[in-house]
C-alpha cells in the first residue's frame, strides 16, 4: 500500500525548475530516501509534501491526502525534522517535548505518557531535564527527531538528519532511525547526499539531479546495474589508456575521472591479470596502480549524472549563484 504518491510534481522559481515533473510513490513502512547533491531539489520536494510549498504543477497525497487541497490534514499526520536546527536551546529537552504535543493538542496524560516513550527511543532520558543549549550536536539530533516523533505521526520526513554531524555519531544516528522505522511501524522519508547513509537506512531511494529523478530503485539493484566488479586504474596519460581500455572486450563499461579509469567487469580478479599484459610502452602509457572492489553509489551516481556528487554539488552552486546575480541585476 503506497503511503505517498507524487505524480509530475514540479516547483519554479523565477523560471528556473527547481524541482522538474518528478514522480514516485513510498510504501506504507519503508525508507525511502533522495539522494543527491546539494542545490538538487531533494529540500523543495520535502517542503511540498508537507505542505511548506505550493508546488507550481503536479499532485501529490501523503497519508491519502492531497497535499494542495487537505493541508491541515497532512500536517496532522505527518512529523518533520528539518535540516536547520529548531529547538528552542533555553529549554529543557522535556520542555521543547511538553510545547512541540502542546501545539498539537495532546492532553496532559497523554503529552506526559508520550514525552517518556519517545526519550527512552533515542536515549535522552537521563538528559531530559537538561538545557538543550548544553546538549552535543547528536543529542539536538536525536531530540529533535523524539520531537517528530511526538503526536504519533504516519510518516517522518527527514532533511539531511545527519547534515555536520562527525562519522560515529552519524552511525548512531542511523541506527536510531531504523529502530524507529522498526518499533514505531512508522514510514520515513529522507534527504541525503551522503552515500553511505542512503545505502545504509533506505529500502529503496531516488537519485536526483537537477531537479530530476535520473534512477528509482533499491540500493543493491542500483549497483547492480553497473555488473559485478569495478576495477580501478590509475594511469598516466588517462587519455591513451582510456583510449586503448575502451576496446577491452570484457569491460562492460569504462569511463575516466580525474585520471582514474574505471572498468566495470565480471570477475575482476581474474581480469586484472589480463589488464596487465597490455602492452603500455607501445600505447604510449603507464600505470600506476590498481584496485579492485565492488560498485557503490558513488559509481552509480557517476553512471547516471556523468559526475561525482561532490562535482554535481560544485555544479550547483555555481548555477545557483549565476542564478542570483541574474535576479540582483533585474
Amino acid at each position: 500500500m503506497n503511503i505517498i504518491e507524487v505524480k509530475n510534481l514540479t516547483k519554479e522559481f523565477d523560471g528556473f525548475k527547481a524541482v522538474d515533473n518528478i514522480s514516485f510513490d513510498v510504501e506504507e513502512g519503508e525508507i525511502f530516501g533522495l539522494l543527491g547533491p546539494n542545490g538538487a531539489g531533494k529540500t523543495t520536494t520535502i517542503k511540498m509534501l508537507t505542505t511548506l510549498l505550493t508546488p507550481t504543477s503536479g499532485e501529490g497525497r501523503v497519508c491519502g491526502f492531497d497535499i494542495l487541497k487537505e493541508r491541515d490534514k497532512v500536517r496532522n499526520s505527518i512529523g518533520i525534522v528539518f535540516q536547520e536546527p529548531a529547538l528552542d536551546n533555553r529549554l529543557t529537552g522535556r520542555e521543547n517535548l511538553d510545547f512541540h504535543a502542546r501545539l498539537y493538542e495532546l492532553d496532559k496524560k497523554t503529552r506526559q505518557k508520550r514525552i517518556e516513550e519517545v526519550l527512552e527511543m533515542v536515549e535522552l532520558k537521563d538528559k531530559a531535564d537538561i538545557i538543550v543549549r548544553d546538549y552535543s550536536g547528536g543529542m539536538q539530533r536525536r531530540l529533535e527527531i523524539a520531537r517528530g516523533l511526538m503526536h504519533y505521526p504516519k510518516v517522518l520526513f527527514l532533511d539531511e538528519p545527519t547534515l555536520g554531524l562527525d562519522a560515529q555519531t552519524r552511525r548512531h544516528i542511523w541506527d536510531y532511525i531504523l529502530k524507529l522505522n522498526q518499533r514505531e511501524k512508522i514510514t520515513i522519508i529522507l534527504t541525503t547526499h551522503y552515500m553511505e547513509e542512503a545505502d545504509y537506512l533506505c529500502r529503496r531511494m531516488a537519485i536526483i539531479d537537477f531537479g530530476r529523478i535520473v534512477a528509482l530503485d533499491t540500493p543493491e539493484n542500483l549497483k547492480n546495474i553497473l555488473g559485478g566488479d569495478v576495477i580501478s586504474v590509475e594511469v598516466e596519460p588517462a587519455e591513451k589508456a582510456f583510449s586503448a581500455f575502451q576496446k577491452i572486450p570484457w569491460a562492460k563499461k569504462v569511463t575516466q575521472h580525474n585520471g582514474v579509469i574505471d572498468l566495470n567487469c565480471e570477475q575482476g580478479e581474474k581480469k586484472i591479470p589480463l589488464l596487465m599484459k597490455i602492452d603500455q610502452k607501445e600505447l604510449g602509457f603507464e600505470i600506476k596502480s590498481i584496485s579492485l572492489r565492488k560498485p557503490t553509489l558513488e559509481d552509480v551516481f557517476l553512471h547516471f549524472t556523468g559526475k561525482t556528487i561532490r562535482e554535481a554539488e560544485a555544479s550547483n552552486n555555481e548555477k545557483n549563484k549565476k542564478r542570483m546575480r541574474r535576479r540582483v541585476r533585474k
